[in-house]
């Protein structure tokens, strides 16, 4: 049998210290990351072992087995439950680089007030153009860029038609 010079009437509340400060360390001061909370768990375990009077040697084997049990357990749930739930690439506003929109107000490089538009993913953004070429509303147009609040946009050219191609046919 263990000795540590504890009386065996000792182990639980031992048992529950332990449980009590793992828990509230993780709360307060590591924030919930579940690092000591598994072994709270299998220190709450030991302690109602403790009370029933199994072998010490029995409630130190579910402390420390049973709580990196609970810890793989935990690990390999948040391992799966990040790789379900990725964000797309991009944050914010930044996520919109590179889609398609169309220009609903037009967007001219001499306008004071860049009172430009663009409907894009079921949003309305303020637009300036990349280049100085004036761009009329209904076109297509490509965000290249972020400035401030605004998307930076050029306008997609149409494949050139060849003459045998075009609405003679």
């Amino acid at each position: 049998m263990l000795d540590l010079g504890i009386d065996l009437d000792v182990w639980p509340w031992i048992w529950l210290t332990i449980a009590v400060v793992f828990a509230l360390i993780e709360l307060i001061l590591i924030g919930g990351s579940f690092i000591l909370l598994p072994f709270a768990v299998s220190a709450f375990a030991a302690a109602i072992l403790a009370f029933y009077d199994v072998a010490v040697e029995v409630q130190w084997s579910v402390f420390a087995l049973g709580g990196a049990a609970v810890f793989l357990v935990l690990y390999r749930w948040s391992r799966r439950f990040l790789a379900d739930h990725l964000l797309p690439p991009g944050v914010g506003a930044d996520r919109l680089v590179g889609l398609v929109g169309i220009v609903t107000v037009g967007i001219s490089p001499d306008d004071p007030r860049r009172s430009g538009r663009v409907a894009v993913s079921g949003e309305v953004w303020g637009a300036i153009a990349s280049s100085d070429r004036t761009l009329g509303e209904g076109m297509k147009v490509r965000i290249t860029a972020m400035e401030g609040t605004r998307v930076v946009v050029e306008p997609i050219v149409p494949p050139q038609q060849g003459v045998e191609g075009g609405a003679n046919q």
